[in-house]
């Protein structure tokens, strides 16, 4: 199976080199990498041409960017990986190993937040929960079979939760493929807004799309514009 990795980005030529090269070993093992831009208003598209196998321009919106990144994957695999996170070594092999050793049709990774030991406890409470409901969030490279992926319709086009969303699809397929492998991903989000604050505001907005709430609204709630 050809493995391709799918970067949504919005404004991140400050380190959107350092995301890519990161994938440069991949790429030597015939992984594809593509990255869909929402409309950047810096350099980022023009930094990433040189680092990845595709780069072009989506609809603004992390659903519409990966979507439109799937669609145009050779890859019979896609994983989804957000610019501040890095993946473990092998991930590649893991995924693949583990996609044709278990059946799942998809599944994530564990994660870890860069950063203090209180980040520490929130990454396990987000590895806990993950395993304990089999949905999976952006923040922990989720990939799926391409096939599967066009079979549940993609990610739903919404401004927040997209990420929940899919997994909820997917579950109705199969479990997850849970590797214990940890993506790391950066803490700057909960160091900007606070550590407690951020993860309270991360559950009232996910109990509140449970409850069925607009996601759109939520998304503001969030802090996107």
């Amino acid at each position: 199976m050809k493995l391709s990795i799918i970067m949504p980005v919005l404004d991140e030529a400050v380190s959107i080199e350092a995301a890519l090269m990161a994938l440069g070993p991949y790429r030597a093992r015939g992984v594809e990498v593509i990255v869909a831009d929402g409309c950047s208003s810096d350099d980022t598209a023009d930094l990433a041409r040189p680092l990845a196998d595709s780069v072009f321009t989506a609809a603004r919106g992390r659903a519409s960017q990966m979507n439109a990144g799937a669609a145009a994957a050779h890859g019979d695999l896609l994983l989804f990986l957000h610019a501040d996170t890095k993946l473990p070594e092998d991930a590649d092999r893991l995924v693949l190993d583990g996609i044709a050793r278990s059946g799942s049709l998809w599944g994530r990774f564990d994660v870890r937040i860069e950063g203090s030991v209180a980040f520490g406890v929130i990454a396990s409470a987000m590895n806990w929960r993950s395993r304990l409901t089999g949905i999976a969030t952006g923040d922990q490279a989720m990939f799926v079979t391409q096939e599967t992926f066009e079979r549940v319709g993609g990610f739903p086009a919404i401004a927040l939760m997209e990420d929940v969303a899919l997994s909820a699809r997917l579950k109705r397929i199969g479990k997850p493929l849970a590797l214990r492998a940890r993506v790391a991903t950066s803490s700057r989000r909960w160091r900007k807004h606070g550590a407690l604050r951020t993860t309270l505001l991360m559950w009232r907005l996910r109990l509140a799309y449970y409850f069925g709430a607009d996601p759109a609204k939520l998304a503001r709630a969030y802090g996107y514009r």
